[in-house]
């Protein structure tokens, strides 16, 4: 029986990082900027996972304390601002390498962990830091072949930063939202997101075709509704380091969306820093140790 429970957690995992990869290829494809984006997607989102919720008999009276309702929202404005950025830094730096540079996110955790928590990091850690600073250079030396923006390829890669970094900050305010139901969460942030976004959002710029309007549909329902319902399904199925294993599915499929939807061609030193990134990153997620800073033992071999 845990082998299955394991086995349908793998499955669930996998679908949701599949779907996040392609994230990316439907903000592009929906012509509209990047609040109009996140206002569609969490107001279609919110209208699906109430649906979800009233369904799994979630609602209900004195559910959520003051104090979790205050984190969620608190979390729930710095995950869709980073939706925002993240949105915006894709045609000015692309999709490969805006997701790439997200996924420093962990070693944004390590930081702020050290500075406001007083984490110690120690050498293996720090090894992979250095890796993962080299592989980011690697990748933002060049600019890509093919940008829907020209000529905003650093601020591209600024927004995308702080993206990772808000990003960063909402998964230090979830710790403190355990024994909460994810999908009552994900519903009230993607409603939080609808009131924040609405002033932001042209509603005289809405998409002119049936199809841009199926992106920003498939956004609410797919790559929010159902994604964060197979996310939090596989959560709770998966050891935390098959989880984190699996997510690195997410930057791969997103790099290869971008080569093969939208033909953008990475260099081969960009590739080469991808991979230093998402190996870092793995390193760090599931405890790796590097061999040049292993501690000593004093045995041999």
């Amino acid at each position: 029986m845990a082998s299955n429970t394991v086995r349908v957690g793998t499955v669930e995992m996998s679908a949701a990082m599949i779907i996040s990869g392609t994230i990316g290829w439907l903000v592009v494809v929906s012509g509209q900027s990047a609040f109009n984006v996140v206002f569609f997607r969490c107001l279609f989102g919110a209208a699906a996972l109430l649906a979800v919720c009233l369904w799994r008999g979630l609602i209900h009276r004195g559910m959520l304390s003051a104090r979790v309702i205050a984190l969620v929202l608190a979390g729930g404005a710095a995950i869709v601002l980073n939706w925002v950025l993240l949105f915006a830094a894709y045609p000015r730096a692309s999709i490969s390498v805006a997701t790439t540079v997200y996924n420093t996110q962990p070693f944004m955790l390590i930081a702020l962990g050290a500075l406001v928590f007083r984490e110690k990091i120690t050498g293996p850690t720090f090894g992979w830091l250095a890796l993962s600073f080299a592989g980011l250079v690697l990748v933002v030396e060049h600019q890509p072949a093919v940008l829907v923006l020209q000529g905003r390829y650093l601020e591209g890669i600024g927004l995308a930063v702080g993206a990772a970094f808000l990003y960063t900050i909402a998964s230090l305010i979830a710790k403190g939202l355990k024994g909460t139901s994810p999908h009552v969460i994900a519903l009230l942030q993607v409603t939080l997101g609808v009131v924040l976004l609405a002033p932001f959002t042209d509603f005289h710029a809405l998409p002119a075709s049936a199809s841009q309007w199926g992106s920003l549909v498939t956004l609410g329902l797919v790559h929010t509704c159902l994604m964060y319902v197979l996310l939090y399904g596989a959560i709770q199925k998966l050891p935390t380091a098959m989880t984190g294993a699996l997510s690195f599915i997410y930057p791969v499929v997103a790099i290869i969306v971008d080569h093969f939807a939208l033909g953008q061609h990475l260099a081969w030193s960009q590739l080469a820093g991808a991979a230093l990134i998402l190996l870092a990153a793995a390193g760090v997620n599931q405890g790796w140790t590097v061999p040049l800073l292993r501690p000593r033992t004093g045995k041999p071999g």
